[in-house]
């Protein structure tokens, strides 16, 4: 039996850990309300910063100027500047560290009765990655990111029900 096969995502032949800004999105499986309402500061989106926080700073070559948590999904510039020969984590690197490390936290608070259960797994299974190319691009991303929770109910990401 012929499986489907998934479509690629990333940008063929290019290398996800050259210098460079990135602009990404995870969402949670399902889309699933699990960090709150926009602007409050919800334990699940504290733990879900500290751990991303926590992420970029283990490698020495990455940084990440401007990030938003949203109720069901997460927004971020992601700079990777390594010196000449220094090796760098690449993209999906980055954010397969994010997930796990949240994943855990976040586990450990459902099964502490911190936070409500979830349904199969916290994270979809892959990320949204866009090459920020320009000047022009970077300050349109981050005004993006900067005013996203000012219009969270015309995003396409938006859900109309009752947050957990």
């Amino acid at each position: 039996m012929d499986l489907p096969q998934r479509k690629r995502i990333r940008l063929v032949n290019y290398d996800y850990s050259q210098n460079n800004a990135y602009f990404i999105t995870i969402c949670t499986h399902n889309r699933e309300m699990l960090f709150g309402s926009v602007g409050d500061d919800s334990i699940s989106s504290r733990v879900i910063k500290e751990i991303f926080l926590r992420t970029i700073h283990q490698f020495s070559c990455v940084n990440s100027p401007k990030f938003v948590i949203m109720p069901n999904h997460f927004h971020a510039i992601i700079v990777i500047e390594r010196a000449d020969m220094e090796s760098a984590p690449t993209l999906s690197d980055i954010i397969q560290s994010f997930k796990r490390y949240s994943t855990i936290e976040y586990i450990k608070l459902v099964k502490n009765g911190v936070l409500p259960s979830f349904e199969n797994r916290i994270w979809q299974r892959s990320f949204h990655d866009h090459i920020i190319r320009n000047e022009n691009e970077y300050q349109l991303i981050w005004n993006y990111i900067d005013t996203n929770p000012l219009t969270w109910q015309d995003d396409c990401f938006y859900i109309n029900k009752a947050i957990h």
